[in-house]
């Protein structure tokens, strides 16, 4: 029987209502829902994650011991100054320190981490929720989480720091400031992760994302260089007055206010408050946006434009075995891309492979990842030791740059690229149950996975070498680069596909790309720097020879880096590919999400 609820439209979703019984009689007042309802749920529906899952314990745990040692960290340097009694190292602790806090925030969870998303926001697009609901509860449930408890009490620092320089006032004002920074840094770190979740699902703005990353990527490393430059000539008068600036900035407005009234400027506590007070409302109001589109869920599907006059054609796996008759509606399922691929189950898989690939917000985030690090690393490893010289300005002269630090950088980047590989089941979830049913074998499974991921990556990684060639000056190095690339990254991929099939983890069902489970960043991180270490100390000979062979080596590179590399993937995929299929259902369960 239907249970009629009563309640004027004018209290709006998430009012409280009366609930009453076939008679007509009130039965039960239901409450309002708050904040504390999302805080309760997301501890629930961590602890069912956590119940008979020994690993993400192992996890969780580990999480905990390394934030607490980051956390312990950065406590002692923030109150560093307060305890030397320097209230001006004090000022530039908490700005430059603060606004890098708040760029983490920005950027880690878009290149490395993601952000925690147990309560997925699509879950909730069916309850009588309003948006200002919504938003403050998954804002508080956001803040139950292991790296805002760490970086609330790294910057507890700054209250000590305060204390010691200006008394129980100015620490009590820096407790504010810390508090209110650290909500910035959450309603940041999720502003930002959600719109470019919504900008990921548009094919359209997908490249212009890229581009824009790429671009604040190559800007990082000459600003790096251009910070340390400052440091070694530092102008402590002139730090002084930049981080008074940076202190009447969101990025350190709250992590200031404590100097402030220790130095005597009690009157700029509620401009400062008001100037963060106000960057929080915006970045909730901005994350309110694009929130509901990702509770709608409107990804782009697009279609198939019709080749040789035949029907259009969905992208769906489904479709790839049903009414695909004949050569012309085979060929339709094959990007341009693979066109070179055998019309066989590689072939498939291949093809399959890359429109997920192309199509997949995920994916796509993680493609836009290699981009970012394959312009930074090089920049910043070679360019690093660049001078500056003082005549009537800061000149940046030559690098000071060598084949060996070349391949280094090099070896960094192919790494770096082939770990997106280390979970790469994980992005199938469920889907995998149809590659178990149909009894793909595994050296195929991983084969297939390696050469459409190489079909993005590879050109990007020509891309990156050509441009460092270019920006060094030394063409002839582009031999070394290529073959330690070619090298790296082969290797890379032998020891993600072991990693991938021993260590797999489940992703969250959900429309933002940057979305992790709870416990799930630590796995992450666990399983990319183990591969990142296996497969530098397989790329080691390539260093070895560019600093043994001299310039020999700038023609032996090329086809040596091409062997190896080549030669490490498919002994990767041979070896983990019996792994695979002995245990292709125990990944089946590591990869399926639990609801």
């Amino acid at each position: 029987m239907a249970v009629p609820v009563t309640g004027s439209d004018q209290r709006g979703p998430g009012a409280a209502v009366t609930v009453t019984g076939p008679a007509g009689q009130p039965a039960e007042r239901v409450r309002p829902v708050s904040a504390r309802h999302f805080v309760r749920l997301k501890l629930r529906v961590m602890g069912n994650n956590f119940r008979g899952q020994g690993w993400r314990i192992a996890m969780f745990v580990g999480g905990v011991i390394a934030g607490l040692w980051f956390a312990a960290t950065g406590f002692f340097l923030l109150a560093a100054p307060g305890l030397a009694d320097e209230p001006t190292y004090a000022l530039m602790a908490a700005a430059f320190g603060g606004g890098l806090l708040v760029l983490g925030w920005l950027l880690l969870p878009l290149v490395f981490f993601g952000v925690d998303e147990t309560l997925d926001p699509a879950r909730f697009a069916l309850l009588p929720l309003s948006r200002r609901t919504l938003v403050t509860g998954l804002f508080a449930a956001a803040l139950v989480s292991v790296p805002a408890v760490a970086a609330l009490i790294a910057t507890g620092g700054l209250v000590l720091s305060a204390g010691l320089l200006g008394g129980g006032a100015a620490a009590l004002v820096a407790a504010v400031g810390v508090v209110a920074g650290l909500l910035l840094c959450v309603a940041a770190s999720r502003a930002m992760t959600s719109a470019f979740a919504t900008m990921l699902r548009s094919r359209r703005v997908r490249d212009l994302a890229a581009v824009l990353l790429a671009v604040l990527a190559a800007l990082l490393g000459p600003l790096q260089i251009v910070v340390l430059a400052a440091v070694q000539q530092a102008d402590w008068d002139r730090l002084t007055g930049v981080a008074r600036v940076v202190g009447w900035t969101p990025f350190g407005a709250p992590w200031t206010i404590g100097v402030d009234v220790a130095e005597g400027r009690a009157w700029a506590v509620p401009v400062k408050l008001l100037i963060t007070a106000l960057t929080i409302g915006a970045l909730l109001w901005w994350w309110s946006r694009s929130l509901e589109s990702a509770m709608v869920g409107a990804a782009s599907g697009g279609r198939v434009r019709a080749r040789g006059g035949a029907a259009k054609t969905g992208d769906g796996p489904a479709r790839a075995g049903a009414g695909a008759v004949g050569a012309g509606a085979v060929g339709q399922l094959f990007p341009r891309a693979v066109g070179w691929a055998r019309r066989d189950r590689f072939g498939a898989l291949v093809a399959r492979e890359c429109r997920y690939w192309w199509r997949d917000a995920r994916r796509r985030a993680n493609l836009i990842t290699i981009a970012v690090v394959g312009i930074f690393v090089p920049v910043m490893v070679n360019f690093g030791g660049a001078s500056f010289s003082t005549g009537e300005g800061m000149e940046l002269a030559a690098p000071n740059s060598s084949p060996v630090l070349v391949s280094i950088s090099m070896v960094f980047v192919g790494l770096l690229a082939s770990v997106t590989l280390a979970n790469q089941f994980g992005f199938d979830g469920s889907a995998y149950a149809a590659n178990v049913v149909a009894g793909v074998p595994g050296r195929l499974e991983l084969r297939a996975r390696m050469a459409a991921f190489s079909v993005y990556v590879l050109p990007m990684l020509a891309v990156v070498a050509a441009a460092l060639a270019v920006l060094l000056g030394r063409p002839t190095w582009l031999g070394v680069m290529a073959g330690s690339l070619l090298a790296s990254y082969g290797a890379g991929l032998a020891i993600s596909a072991f990693v991938s099939v021993l260590g797999a983890y489940s992703l969250p069902e959900t429309s933002n790309p940057f979305a992790m489970n709870s416990g799930a960043g630590v796995a992450k991180s666990f399983l990319t720097l183990l591969s990142m270490l296996g497969t530098a100390a397989a790329s080691v000979p390539m260093v070895v020879a560019a600093a043994l062979l001299g310039d020999a080596w700038l023609w032996l590179a090329p086809p040596l880096g091409l062997a190896y590399g080549l030669g490490a993937a498919l002994l990767g995929a041979y070896l983990a590919g019996d792994v695979l299929d002995r245990r292709a259902p125990e990944l089946l369960t590591a990869v399926t999400p639990r609801r």
